[in-house]
This record gives C-alpha cells, sequence and structure tokens, in this order.
C-alpha cells in the first residue's frame, strides 16, 4: 500500500470499498513511461521491459517487480529530452502529490516529454470533501485486472486533504497545461483521465 513505510494508526484511516480497476488505452509499442511506478508496479507488472518506471523513492522501486528500467527520478523534473514519449501513465500517483504547484510542474514536465499525439493516461483515486477530522488517511482497495488471467488486490493509502481532491482538478491542471481531454471516467471513487498532446 502506498506510504507504508509511515507508521499510521488504523484509527486514522477511512477504507473505500474494494473497486474493480480495468487497465485500458495503453496500445503503444514503443517505450511507455510510468510516473511513481515503484512499490506495487501495475505498469510494469503488465508492460515488462517496455516499461521505464521512474518513482523519488529507491526503496519503492526496490520493492516493485522485475521487468521495467527502474529509476529514481522527481516527476516534477523529469531528466528526458523534449518529445522522447509517445505514452506516460499514472497509476494512483497523483493523489500523493501534496500542492498544486507540484502537480502543474509535473503536468508540464509530462507534457514536454511527450511526442506530438502522445497520451498520458491517469488511473486515480476520488477524495471526496472529509467530514471526518479523526479520519485523515484515505485507503483505496482495488482489484486490478491486468489481461483475463492476472488480478492485482491491492491497496493505496494517503493523507485525505479535507478539502478533498475532485476530477475536475486534474481536468483543469491538463488543460492548463496544454492537454486535451480525450476521456474521463469516473466511477466510484475511480477516476480514469486520457490525455492527449495536440
Amino acid at each position: 500500500m502506498g506510504e507504508q513505510h509511515q507508521e499510521i494508526a488504523e484509527d486514522r484511516m477511512f477504507f473505500f470499498d474494494q473497486e474493480e480497476v480495468i487497465i485500458e488505452g495503453i496500445h503503444d509499442s514503443d517505450l511507455i513511461l510510468d510516473i511513481g511506478g515503484g512499490g506495487e508496479g501495475i505498469i510494469g507488472k503488465l508492460k515488462g521491459r517496455q516499461v521505464i518506471a521512474i518513482d523519488s523513492s529507491k526503496r519503492e522501486l526496490e520493492e516493485a517487480a522485475p521487468g521495467p528500467l527502474k529509476i529514481v527520478m522527481d516527476a516534477a523534473d523529469l531528466q528526458f529530452l523534449d518529445e522522447s514519449f509517445s505514452t506516460v501513465t499514472s497509476f494512483y500517483t497523483m493523489m500523493y502529490i501534496k500542492d498544486i504547484e507540484t502537480h502543474r510542474q509535473v503536468f508540464s514536465e509530462v507534457y514536454r516529454v511527450l511526442k506530438i499525439d502522445g497520451q498520458f493516461l491517469i488511473w486515480d483515486g476520488i477524495l471526496p470533501h472529509r467530514e471526518s477530522g479523526e479520519k485523515d488517511v484515505a485507503v483505496f482497495m482495488l482489484a486490478v485486472k491486468l489481461g483475463e488471467e492476472e488480478i492485482v488486490e491491492t491497496g493505496y493509502g494517503t493523507l485525505w486533504p479535507e478539502e478533498g481532491r475532485r476530477p475536475s482538478t486534474y481536468v483543469e491542471l491538463a488543460r492548463h497545461a496544454g492537454f486535451e481531454v480525450v476521456l474521463q471516467k469516473e466511477e466510484g471513487q475511480r477516476l480514469y483521465l486520457a490525455l492527449r498532446k495536440p
């Protein structure tokens, strides 16, 4: 589970019901840059050596399954040349970015390293307004379907801002960076965004 290395008392945690996530939209045969690809490393499990997984945490990358090329890197300061990738992914990573300015930098950097017509695919949790002062850690329980046979059951927990975080926040960030929103899906506490660099 995300942030699993911090000791957080269970009475602070609010567990959303488990939801099924189907990984869709990755049709690329070129290299895929996966933002926050450490820990469970879902995109790396699905696409293996096709993935360059970056994470700011060396420990999270060490825990991820073998296959992808793993690099310790800050998503707000990508060390790749302009227009290097045709696909960038982010699987339950955006919710760990605390401030809006860092979010802006990440979207801007992803836009920069994407080729024209490139896609930025985002799967993330939807955080409603927090009602309880005590339950300040939101935990998303997932059953992630990787193809016909494999299902990965996992959870991602993050500090829950009182104001929550709505899908409109990410849509606004995407448009501000220059992206076109191709697809926006919201089901339960799940968000899927497919963005295109025009």
